[in-house]
């Protein structure tokens, strides 16, 4: 059975980055779009940008205005991770950041993925 594990999360000053893993077992990540999704304290759960397929031209979609120019995805060589590389962190990006595909090929228009959701890896961004 497929199953998804984020990681790379931690403690990170203002200012400072961090690069988090979703490393999928069961099924290969290159042939889906994979969501990155957030939830701070006290908050709902909010999409932040995902990638598409491999094989797609569709490239990644952003579903967060705050993140543009500070986050990208991207692939990894082994075809079953994608990153999430988050620069110049703020206390607001402070969260539980998890990854998850609905097994389709094209990310879609709403951030909504279900069938395959990892645990998440913190982030706290403080100085």
């Amino acid at each position: 059975q497929g199953q998804l594990v984020e990681s790379g999360g931690g403690l990170v000053q203002p200012g400072g980055s961090l690069r988090l893993s979703c490393t999928a077992s069961g099924f290969t990540l290159d042939y889906y779009a994979v969501g990155w999704f957030r939830q701070a304290p006290g908050k709902e759960r909010e999409g932040i940008l995902c990638i598409s397929a491999s094989d797609s031209s569709d490239g990644s979609t952003y579903y967060t205005d705050s993140v543009k120019g500070r986050f990208t995805v991207s692939r990894g060589t082994s075809k079953n991770t994608v990153y999430l590389q988050m620069n110049d962190l703020t206390p607001e990006d402070t969260a539980v950041y998890s990854c998850a595909t609905d097994l389709t090929g094209i990310c879609p228009a709403l951030p909504r993925m279900t069938i395959f959701r990892g645990q998440g890896t913190q982030v706290t961004v403080s100085s």
